[in-house]
């Protein structure tokens, strides 16, 4: 995973989320998939995904004057960089304060955790 990578903004995250879910796309699909009743200007989409791009999570191929944009950073290499950064900085690095503090807050069930923990064991026996 490429540790370098920048931090996105609310606004970069949202157009990347976008991205994702389209995987190649133009400007213009990403404006319609935001589907917004007060329109953002082509323009400020154009400019966050350059600077997307500049950030290393994208890249595009040209058609001509059109500009078709895909993800180079998978969402789930962006998940896993941003949960290791909320750990690093609210948890002391450790994954079992966040699962501590999630189950505190009932934001856990500990059945389904106590599952998915013998679901990941036996996955592993059989590897």
């Amino acid at each position: 995973m490429n540790s370098n990578l920048n931090k996105l903004t609310k606004a970069e995250e949202e157009i990347m989320q976008h991205i994702w879910e389209l995987d190649r796309c133009t400007v213009s699909d990403i404006i319609e998939r935001m589907g917004m009743k007060e329109k953002i200007p082509h323009s400020t989409i154009s400019s966050i995904v350059r600077i997307l791009e500049k950030k290393g999570y994208l890249d595009h191929k040209a058609y001509g004057r059109t500009y078709e944009y895909f993800p180079i950073i998978t969402k789930e290499t962006y998940s896993k960089k941003t949960i290791r950064s909320i750990v690093s900085n609210y948890f002391q690095g450790s994954m079992n304060e966040l699962v501590s503090f999630l189950v505190k807050e009932k934001d856990i069930d500990i059945q389904e955790l106590s599952e998915l923990i013998e679901e990941h064991k036996k996955g592993k026996d059989h590897a």
